[in-house]
């Protein structure tokens, strides 16, 4: 990410299940396997809400 960190703004899991509408469990398994980019700050992770917008905008299947 090439922004200033004091443009991004960074969410807790729990307001990004939220917005994503799964499980705070389900937040943490696309965290740990990098699908989710976060930063961890003590035992708590933050997730860049840029990241959010770009996992939220992927497609989800390829139906034909």
């Amino acid at each position: 990410m090439t922004q200033d960190t004091a443009d991004v703004r960074f969410l807790t899991v729990a307001e990004v299940a939220e917005m994503m509408r799964v499980s705070k469990m389900t937040v943490y398994r696309l965290v740990h396997s990098g699908e989710l980019p976060a930063i961890r700050f003590g035992k708590s992770f933050r997730v860049p809400e840029t990241a959010v917008d770009a996992v939220r905008q992927r497609p989800v299947a390829d139906v034909g």
